[in-house]
């Protein structure tokens, strides 16, 4: 049985946030095994790989609570990423 440690970075937003993460990574993982090298599916990979990074920045790095100018940089910064790598794997 977990310690009372454990269970209380389940409960924080920091330990949810990593679960999404080891649970966006296993699917992740699961679309691109299974689906080989479609577009559609390498877009959507990409896209919960920008999910990620956002996670990261908001609860790891501690945009959530920056200055609105910063993290609406961190924001569109993860959209454009998505963006630009999404248009780079399917027109080129």
């Amino acid at each position: 049985m977990p310690g009372p440690s454990v269970l209380a970075f389940v409960r924080g937003r920091a330990g949810v946030s990593w679960l999404v993460l080891i649970a966006a990574t296993v699917v992740s993982f699961a679309l691109g095994a299974d689906h080989g090298t479609g577009s559609a599916m390498a877009v959507v990979i990409l896209g919960i790989a920008a999910i990620k990074i956002r996670l990261v920045g908001l609860d790891f790095m501690e945009l959530r609570n920056a200055p609105k100018p910063l993290r609406i940089a961190f924001e569109g910064y993860c959209v454009a990423l998505w963006a630009l790598l999404s248009a780079l794997y399917l027109f080129l």
